[in-house]
């Protein structure tokens, strides 16, 4: 069976996680698809249910093999992407996909697979509000913040390249938008 995929994209720290985390809990048939990372493992990560870890020299080896739907290095030797395994793996169990993936990564699976992947842009309310999450966070350094602060930017001037948009200035409207996108888009039969 091929399902339907949803990808969820966001800059770091807008609410993106949160909110497919709670699609997750909301009965619609998804299954989060795990990511592959060749960065290091955080706080109480576990590989095989948060993302896959391959050290930089493994993740490039699968690349060689042509394992992954699409991936990209983030920053240098840090890797991310989807593995084609993963995918058949969801729809095996009878589930829809569900990525939360970078702007990147969710851009090139919307290209790959068209009107099967419905798109969502976590919009932050602001810059300023995204700075202050992710200091409030706590996993990173001000340097790193800052890092992710000028990504954002980049990655927001490309938000209108996905299907739907949702501000997160209030995460439970957030969370009911994204329901309501899903279960539409899910009971499409188009």
């Amino acid at each position: 069976m091929e399902g339907k995929l949803l990808i969820f994209s966001a800059p770091s720290g807008s609410g993106k996680t949160t909110i497919v985390k709670h699609l997750l809990a909301s009965d619609l048939n998804l299954e989060f698809s795990i990511s592959a990372t060749s960065r290091e493992i955080r706080g109480s990560e576990t590989d095989g249910k948060d993302y896959y870890f391959f050290s930089a020299d493994k993740f490039r080896e699968r690349i060689d093999r042509d394992e992954f739907i699409e991936w990209e290095e983030v920053y240098k030797d840090h890797y991310y992407g989807t593995l084609k395994s993963e995918i058949e793996r969801i729809w095996n169990n009878g589930n829809h996909v569900i990525f939360d993936v970078d702007v990147i990564g969710g851009i090139n699976l919307k290209k790959i697979f068209g009107k099967q992947a419905l798109s969502v842009f976590i919009m932050p309310p602001s810059i300023n509000t995204l700075s202050e999450r992710l200091k409030q966070r706590g996993t990173d350094s001000i340097d790193n913040i800052e890092m992710r602060i000028t990504k954002a930017s980049k990655e927001i001037d490309r938000a209108d390249e996905f299907d739907l948009i949702i501000v997160n200035d209030n995460l439970d409207e957030a969370c009911l938008k994204a329901v309501k996108a899903v279960k539409e888009f899910i009971e499409d039969k188009r």
